[in-house]
């Protein structure tokens, strides 16, 4: 995998992982009503559950391509008209990044982990997003080192993502600040989802 191909794979993950969404609420409820560890545990454990997609999903679109290039094809396309679905959602949004930052309960480790590892395992949107973000990269990952960096990509970034997450949130002027923004987040997500579905599109 290039350079360039492995920056753009990275700038689509950091964009996944700040896009609003039940997953940021989990890390800021368990940050504010655990404190930092425990959001920082239900980051990682958020994170652990986005490598396993990850994997899955290159798994099987690498065997797709192989065996039925035009399932495959059709399976990018659905995935770059679903990318394109949400960035329109996100643009006609008024924010709705602020209605899921809610407030903290008193959480424990092992509640911060299961919810964490929950939200990443059993949102089928997040599968979509793979089924989409993946199928401009399968071609990339030809060898074991390819392979790795798309599965530890986006593991990696989330993790991180969600960490500074927990340490942001930690302090207690930061959040009206996030909410003050929430729009313009919405914006610009949408903005760059459609031009990465219309990028699928054109790769075709």
């Amino acid at each position: 995998m290039s350079v360039s191909v492995w920056l753009s794979l990275l700038a689509i993950c950091c964009l996944g992982a700040m896009s609003p969404g039940p997953s940021l609420a989990m890390v800021v409820r368990h940050t504010l009503g655990g404190g930092r560890g425990k959001g920082i545990v239900c980051a990682w454990a958020h994170s652990i559950g986005i490598g396993v997609y990850a994997l899955v999903t290159l798994l099987g679109l690498a065997v797709m391509l192989k065996k039925a290039p035009l399932l495959f094809n059709g399976i990018a396309i659905i995935g770059a008209l679903y990318l394109a679905w949400i960035g329109v959602q996100a643009l006609r949004s008024r924010g709705g990044m602020q209605a899921k930052l809610m407030a903290g309960e008193a959480t424990d480790v092992l509640t911060a982990a299961r919810d964490g590892l929950a939200i990443s395992l059993f949102n089928p949107k997040i599968m979509l997003f793979f089924i989409a973000l993946f199928s401009q990269f399968v071609l990339a990952a030809d060898n074991l080192t390819g392979q790795s960096l798309i599965v530890l990509t986006p593991l990696l970034v989330d993790g991180l993502w969600y960490t500074l997450i927990a340490l942001l949130m930690s302090h207690p002027n930061v959040l009206p600040r996030l909410r003050e923004k929430a729009g313009l987040i919405d914006k610009i997500s949408g903005i760059v989802l459609i031009l990465l579905a219309a990028r699928v599109l054109w790769t075709l």
